[in-house]
């Protein structure tokens, strides 16, 4: 499973509008520049958000994108089920549910313990979250992390 451009744009887009106080506009043409999305995409990616009710935009000469909803109240699963929809790794996993084989499918039980572990993960930070998370990586952004 891979997440789209368009979530990819979504999420860079709102931590780009995370790093500033509550209440500043940020103009698309600097959210594209910084975060280097195109500014169409960009433009289609926060109707997105608008419609969700994540960001509000404004009209006019100081008009631009502003944060609807505190940083430290959403979660990369919010952004996923405004771009992707509800997840669902596998059709029985879905909103309806729907698999004929599950009465003798022995791989439904796994697959729904893996999409609550992988929700859950999503669910645990916010944006605030991310972005305070950032400052010590960018300082550090030549020293390798070690995976065990």
């Amino acid at each position: 499973m891979q997440i789209t451009r368009r979530t990819e744009y979504a999420i860079r887009t709102l931590i780009e509008l995370s790093k500033v106080p509550p209440g500043t506009i940020l103009q698309t043409r600097d959210i594209s520049q910084k975060q280097d999305i195109p500014e169409v995409f960009l433009t289609k990616t926060i109707q997105l958000l608008a419609r969700a009710g994540l960001v509000t935009t404004q009209r006019g000469s100081h008009g631009g994108v502003y944060l609807a909803v505190s940083p430290d109240k959403i979660t990369i699963a919010d952004v996923l089920t405004v771009t992707e929809g509800k997840l669902g790794l596998n059709v029985c996993l879905t909103e309806s549910g729907y698999c004929p084989n599950m009465a003798f499918c022995p791989v439904h039980r796994v697959l729904k313990r893996a999409q609550e572990a992988m929700l859950a993960e999503l669910k645990k930070e916010t944006f605030a979250d991310l972005v305070a998370d950032q400052q010590p990586v960018a300082a550090n952004n030549n020293k390798r992390e070690e995976v065990n």
